[in-house]
């Protein structure tokens, strides 16, 4: 696709090209003062299009490498002009270590990452120390940090990730509910899991 058919989806899906040197203003993004909540690796936007919806006082700002799927979670948010969700076209860890600043983040929402199946890939996978380090930065003292997968060997890994990192504390899971209809799920990777029978690992910590 040439740029010349890609539709301007500003200020709902956002490049670094859009946005000026860091660090990263949140107020001035979403022209609020507004909590902010982190979401790595958004996808098709089926948590930020809820979350925004059910909690107008927050701001969620979703990361997403893939540009076609952010785009698509982008169209879902600029159909319903929600002011409180927006989306940046990146590398995450760029975004992390050069755009957001110390404790400015209320909580960080981490859905079903790439697992990168196979030994070779997985120094690519976005947990990692340094992951958590930047996280452990970015979170307040009572700030929340969530992780999900349906990995049962990466969820192994995350959950000895954050406890070897000092600043997290290991909250009780959230539990499972049923759906009330088909868009009441976390995310679409859940929902699509979940109907067939799928167990979701879930892990919550607290910053402290």
């Amino acid at each position: 696709m040439s740029t010349a058919t890609i539709p301007d989806l500003r200020p709902w899906f956002l490049t670094l090209d859009d946005l000026p040197p860091p660090p990263f203003d949140g107020s001035r993004l979403f022209d609020n003062e507004h909590p902010i909540e982190l979401e790595v690796g958004c996808g098709r936007g089926l948590f930020l299009l809820n979350a925004a919806t059910t909690q107008p006082a927050t701001n969620f700002l979703g990361i997403e490498y893939d540009f076609k799927e952010g785009r698509r979670a982008a169209r879902r948010l600029q159909k319903r002009a929600l002011p409180n969700a927006r989306i940046i076209g990146a590398d995450a860890n760029v975004v992390l270590a050069k755009y957001l600043t110390d404790a400015s983040l209320a909580a960080a929402h981490v859905y079903f990452p790439d697992p990168w199946w196979k030994r070779r890939h997985h120094k690519r996978r976005i947990w990692n120390p340094e992951f958590v380090n930047q996280l452990a930065r970015l979170l307040p003292p009572g700030g929340q940090l969530h992780g999900w997968t349906d990995v049962e060997e990466y969820f192994g890994v995350i959950v000895e990730l954050v406890a070897a990192n000092p600043a997290f504390r290991l909250l009780p899971p959230p539990e499972e509910r049923p759906a009330l209809h088909d868009m009441d799920y976390h995310t679409s990777f859940e929902r699509k899991k979940r109907r067939i029978g799928l167990p979701i690992y879930r892990a919550m910590w607290q910053r402290v």
